[in-house]
């Protein structure tokens, strides 16, 4: 257990053995300092742990809480193993290559031993509300967990999400984005969850591929795409779902960094 403070947050560092991943995951616990009769806030999980690593995440925490623009929120960056590609993916299914398929492992991870964690470790806290989020497959994984544990996590951050995650390859004749892209069957075959909430970024040089050849990037329209999926089911852009296109925004930390502030006044502005 490792405990840092700078300006004004915590940032303590742990490792849990989890018999799910049969690895040992490294968690930081990004939070306030705060009083005894202050300890209400609302707990944030986000995958790719090592990237807010890579991008300072408490100065940009530090920075939004000097400014008094975000109420306090508990951060939790889970940083991935070697397996990554198949640790993170959705439950449902691996995509076409088989990626993904240890993501019912992660769930159980998520749920049954990161989360109690938490909950033991930080007892003298109280979380009224959980977040996820996550950049690439990280950012599909986070969406995924959220979407299929309503109970438990009502907001969702989508940092360049790996929403092309398919059943076919795009090159087989046979593809069709409607009906082969797996995150967008799931919402579109469940159902409304009420006050869930989702932000979604995407960078327009988040990569170069257009496979419908329309003069959009696969991944822009990945998210467009899926944000009808959302207005289909009865959410509403600007109440229920936000989302934020950087002009020079790429697939990288860089990007993140510079997104990730808008998240957190998103959720959890004042």
């Amino acid at each position: 257990m490792q405990v840092e403070k700078s300006l004004g947050i915590y940032v303590e560092t742990a490792e849990i053995s989890s018999e799910y991943l049969e690895r040992s995951v490294r968690i930081d616990c990004y939070f306030p300092l705060t009083g005894e009769d202050n300890k209400t806030m609302d707990l944030l999980l986000i995958n790719d742990g090592q990237d807010l690593v890579s991008m300072g995440f408490e100065n940009i925490l530090a920075a939004l809480r000097g400014e008094n623009l975000i109420n306090p929120v508990f951060c939790v960056g889970i940083h991935c193993g070697e397996n990554r590609m198949n640790e993170y993916g959705m439950i449902s299914s691996p995509d076409f290559k088989g990626r993904g398929a240890r993501a019912s492992q992660y769930e159980k991870f998520i749920m049954e031993e990161l989360l109690p964690y938490i909950h033991k470790r930080y007892a003298s806290f109280t979380f009224p509300q959980r977040a996820f989020a996550g950049f690439s497959m990280g950012a599909l994984s986070a969406l995924d967990l959220v979407w299929n544990h309503p109970e438990t996590f009502s907001r969702v951050g989508v940092f360049s999400g790996s929403l092309w995650w398919r059943s076919k390859d795009k090159n087989e004749k046979s593809f069709n984005e409607a009906t082969d892209r797996l995150m967008h069957q799931q919402v579109r075959k469940g159902v409304y969850h009420p006050g869930m909430k989702f932000f979604f970024q995407c960078g327009e040089l988040d990569e170069w591929e257009d496979r419908n050849n329309n003069g959009v990037i696969d991944s822009i329209d990945d998210n467009i795409d899926l944000m009808k999926e959302l207005v289909a089911k009865g959410y509403r852009e600007g109440t229920d779902f936000r989302y934020l296109q950087l002009p020079d925004g790429k697939h990288d930390v860089p990007t993140w960094a510079k997104a990730f502030p808008e998240f957190l006044k998103w959720g959890w502005g004042k």
